[in-house]
């Protein structure tokens, strides 16, 4: 008996007459019969009895309905997990970012893809630029996000987002009255400067550089979110990211333009070495169209 026979079988169990079981399998009712009819002789007893032109399934056939009931609960999971592949809902992703793209335009488009495909399993971690790059060329990571980009062998990418650095202070700092702040201007304040060989960080040295403005920081970190939070508690003035200012900090933190233009663009990554999953095209997806928000101003920075 196959699986087909078996669905008659149900079907006919449920509504107790071959037209209403033709309806539902969109067969016609001689098909039905028929149907019966080899299986009865496929079993050698009799499915049902007929009173009063309803069928009535005998002993044999309703312990054969629940034997089968555990076969199509199977099948019935198996056709929403293909289902939820078809549409993306399932499946597993492993993404990682560095600090200033993890908190700003990853998050979001996190929560707006997980709440539409709540039995896709997430890996996210928020790591060093070295280790984004490592990540995804050794397939830890089918997808990554990091400032700046160096040309990498094996390495797809594309643009998610182009802006330049800002200045950030507390809202009482002498420079909250100017509406845009330079290099000269930042000379004599304390400034939180970000650590030498990073990628933002030689940025910075050389637009100080340019401006022929001392670069002399009084405390040096490595990552923006760091001198934001520094400089939201007064510590003193910091050049980071257009991204990390916009992270939600407990103490208000002022916002400026900052010269000479230092341009900062963010990339998503992925390896050129095998094809990318359904469900890592998907957040691709999530992530243009949140870049395509940064850009317009309508979300975060």
């Amino acid at each position: 008996m196959n699986l087909r026979q078996l669905e008659v079988l149900r079907a006919v169990i449920r509504h107790r007459t071959t037209v209403a079981a033709a309806e539902e399998l969109a067969l016609s009712q001689p098909a039905i019969s028929n149907a019966l009819k080899q299986m009865e002789a496929q079993t050698g007893f009799a499915l049902f009895e007929r009173v009063n032109n309803r069928l009535f399934p005998t002993a044999e056939a309703l312990t054969l309905y629940e034997e089968s009931e555990a076969i199509f609960a199977l099948h019935a999971k198996l056709e929403r997990r293909v289902q939820d592949l078809r549409e993306n809902r399932a499946g597993h992703l492993s993404i990682v970012a560095t600090p200033p793209l993890a908190y700003s335009v990853i998050s979001p488009a996190l929560a707006s893809f997980v709440r539409h495909r709540p039995s896709a399993r997430i890996f996210f971690d928020v790591r060093r630029y070295e280790e984004i790059i490592e990540s995804v060329l050794n397939r830890v990571a089918e997808l990554g996000f990091a400032l700046g980009l160096d040309h990498h062998p094996g390495i797809a990418h594309e643009v998610v987002h182009r802006g330049d650095m800002v200045c950030v202070f507390a809202p009482d700092h002498p420079l909250a009255s100017r509406a845009a702040v330079s290099a000269g201007d930042i000379a004599d304040f304390p400034l939180i400067g970000l650590e030498r060989g990073t990628r933002l960080g030689e940025a910075l040295r050389e637009s100080f550089a340019r401006a022929a403005a001392p670069f002399q920081p009084v405390v040096e970190v490595r990552y923006c979110n760091t001198a934001c939070s520094l400089a939201a508690s007064g510590v003193g003035v910091a050049v980071v990211d257009p991204f990390s200012p916009f992270q939600g900090w407990p103490q208000p933190l002022v916002v400026r333009p900052f010269a000479p233009r230092t341009p900062v663009v963010s990339y998503m990554l992925w390896s050129e070495a095998a094809p990318l999953s359904r469900l890592a095209r998907a957040f691709l997806e999530e992530v243009r169209e949140m870049s395509g928000k940064l850009n317009t101003g309508q979300a975060g920075p």
